[in-house]
């Protein structure tokens, strides 16, 4: 039986590096640089534990069950069915989808447009070659390793590559003072910043493709799929790793002469044509339009793939044309609209997420302890939730503050000791009512 190795491996592991480096992972790495200043090399261990740790694990965690359905049914029947909804919505159309396009925009093309230019009219415009440019390539997923893996991906390392050496060689500026959230526990905030890549929800999806890929390259066997999927998170986390810490640097040195940037974008787009004068802008634009494209690309086929199985009735055509659409008319509502809603919506699913993952990891462990997922993630939906609608001011000043004094609420991880506390009421109730008799499907 074949089984994917040495070339034939690492374009898959390209493939879904390019799925996952999108948007987010281009704007939140710099932008913690820059507040992380001094710290940013502690602040990068907790970035990379949410934002590369999880996601490669959830691909992992993923495969070994034998999809998301599988695993998240663990916990319910409609619990598999609400959250890997909300998952797909999140990642879909409501978010990540409009966020590249939006993202890619403001960064290859705002910066070379007159203040007299029809801004809202333009990216309308853009939105739409841009969605029907990813529309053509989604419609052929079993494709996606020829065209992003081989052709796209290594453009867009090189040019990253060049960014990260041209700053080594004519640094702009130092490592400020840390400054904002990142002035106490550095590493904390990196782990709280690294939801805002969505790569730990993203990577729960991921497989689906992959798997579509590694078969459409002539692997047949289940458990070799499933292998070749595990390898290929192995080398996708390692590229984001480091890539990651460039970006990060660059942040950093851009910290201390362009202070009070709104956000990883603007960080860029001062520091970039700083180092490489007017061809910086040129180079930045188009590392933004790739990655952005790549990722648009990965999401739209794995939505139509969820739904078209939901729902087959549509083809997968149909639905990924409709999630194109849809997709196109929320990323003209602009980059910080889309950013302002996305936080707490993360905020309160990315806990859910990492819990599942984590207690996939125990699996050997909690056979036939029945209540362990639905306590633990009952337990940590509930804080998250709560935490998310805290940090959106959306709760009465009274309950906000007592939620505030929660174990780890300050650090933005109020979720954990409920997800603990959840996990053993869990344990405590299954052995209660039977011990291990009932065996977890």
């Amino acid at each position: 039986m074949k089984e994917l190795k040495g070339r034939e491996l690492l374009l898959v592991g390209f493939t879904l590096f390019s799925m996952f480096f999108g948007a987010g992972n281009l704007i939140f790495p710099p932008f913690t640089g820059a507040q992380a200043g001094t710290s940013t090399w502690i602040a990068f261990v907790g970035l990379a534990v949410s934002a590369v740790g999880f996601p490669i694990l959830g691909v992992v965690a993923v495969a070994r069950s034998g999809g998301l359905d599988k695993l998240a049914g663990r916990v319910s029947p409609w619990f598999a069915a609400v959250f890997t909804f909300l998952i797909y919505l999140s990642i879909g159309p409501c978010l990540a989808i409009p966020r590249t396009a939006s993202t890619s925009f403001e960064m290859a093309v705002t910066p070379f447009l007159g203040e007299s230019a029809p801004a809202g009219l333009l990216q309308l415009i853009y939105s739409v070659l841009f969605f029907a440019a990813a529309l053509a390539l989604a419609l052929q997923p079993e494709r996606l390793t020829d065209r992003l893996g081989k052709i796209l991906c290594p453009i867009l390392i090189a040019l990253i590559v060049v960014l990260f050496v041209g700053c080594l060689v004519k640094p702009v500026g130092g490592y400020a003072a840390p400054s904002g959230s990142y002035t106490g526990n550095a590493a904390i905030q990196g782990f709280v910043d690294g939801y805002q890549t969505m790569d730990t929800i993203a990577a729960l999806n991921f497989g689906i493709i992959i798997a579509l890929n590694i078969r459409a390259r002539g692997v047949e066997r289940e458990k070799s799929v499933v292998r070749t999927t595990i390898r290929a998170g192995w080398i996708a986390g390692a590229m984001l790793l480091a890539i990651y810490a460039m970006l990060a640097h660059i942040g950093a040195m851009a910290g201390g002469v362009f202070p009070g940037a709104a956000n990883g974008a603007e960080i860029l787009t001062k520091m970039v044509p700083a180092v490489f004068g007017p061809w910086g802008s040129a180079i930045l634009a188009a590392v933004f339009v790739i990655s952005c494209f790549n990722t648009c690309v990965g999401l739209i086929s794995c939505c139509s793939e969820y739904f078209c199985g939901l729902f087959p009735k549509i083809s997968y055509r149909w639905w990924a044309v409709f999630f194109a659409v849809v997709s196109m008319a929320v990323s003209n509502a602009g980059l910080n609209m889309i950013l302002k809603v996305s936080v707490p919506v993360l905020n309160a699913i990315y806990p859910v997420a990492i819990v599942l993952i984590l207690l996939s990891f125990c699996q050997r462990w909690l056979e036939g302890l029945r209540y362990v997922y639905p306590a633990a993630i009952l337990f940590t939906g509930v804080a998250s939730v709560l935490s998310a609608l805290r940090g959106a001011a959306l709760l009465p000043a009274g309950v906000a503050g007592l939620l505030a004094k929660a174990p780890l609420a300050s650090m933005g991880l109020g979720w954990v000791v409920p997800a603990v506390v959840g996990a053993a009421v869990g344990i405590l109730l299954s052995l209660a009512t039977g011990g291990r008799r009932t065996r977890l499907e």
